[in-house]
């Protein structure tokens, strides 16, 4: 499902970081790990990446300020970000996409279907291409 994308995880808290790199692995994906903001903006830049999950609550800059940035530079622009938060609130899933992020998930995530909802972030046909 997940199978020949890199995906970009950027979370602070090691069970969570440790859980979503487990299903995508299972899934597929090859998975990069950062513990911040900054750490996962140098890997976005320095490493191909086709999507990257952001937590929303990070020590030292957040993930909001993160995604605006990684969407306003030109080598990350086009890169899928899609934020990964407890904040589910009324008001959030707006300010949220306002930030630049392509969408988002909430935590805690639910193990049997975190997969499927990250790979629907994917268009099918550019998903079926890299499988072939």
């Amino acid at each position: 499902m997940l199978k020949g994308r890199t995906i970009l995880v950027v979370e602070d808290n090691p069970q969570n970081r440790e859980l979503v790199a487990d299903l995508l692995g299972l899934a597929g994906a090859l998975v990069l790990l950062a513990e911040n903001a900054e750490a996962g903006m140098a890997t976005a830049r320095n490493q191909p990446v086709d999507l990257v999950l952001m937590d929303v609550s990070l020590p030292g800059m957040d993930g909001l300020e993160a995604a605006r940035i990684l969407k306003g530079h030109p080598a990350t622009a086009r890169l899928p970000v899609v934020a990964l938060t407890a904040h589910a609130m009324k008001g959030d899933r707006e300010r949220i996409l306002a930030a630049g992020c392509d969408g988002y998930l909430t935590k805690p995530i639910d193990t049997r279907s975190f997969s499927a909802s990250v790979a629907a972030f994917f268009p099918a046909a550019a998903h079926a291409t890299a499988q072939a």
